[in-house]
């Protein structure tokens, strides 16, 4: 069974905060997903058939090509601001959205 620390360095992982009654809930509940899935992994599967590509779709991938890009002139001209080349914005204060 996991323990209080466990719970809580997994809360931190995931940025949680949680009180001590939410960890005490959590302990069993954690404990018992561990435990199916370290049943699970004992499960002989050598003979099942994999069932991954059943759509038989795959991934198609092409070949990257670099092509010419906008100017810089061109990037800049439908800006609001510039300043030496750059898009000028407005500051976004921390906390804000």
């Amino acid at each position: 069974m996991l323990s209080d620390i466990n719970v809580k360095k997994i809360a931190k992982l995931a940025n949680l905060n949680l009180t001590e009654s939410e960890v005490g809930l959590f302990v069993p509940q954690l404990s018992k997903v561990i435990d199916y899935v370290a049943k699970l992994s004992t499960v002989d599967t050598k003979n099942v058939t994999a069932t991954f590509n059943v759509t038989g779709l795959v991934n198609v991938w092409r070949d990257d090509v670099v092509t010419d890009s906008l100017s810089q002139e061109d990037a800049l001209k439908n800006a609001k601001r510039t300043e030496r080349g750059y898009f000028v914005v407005d500051r976004v204060a921390a906390g804000e959205a």
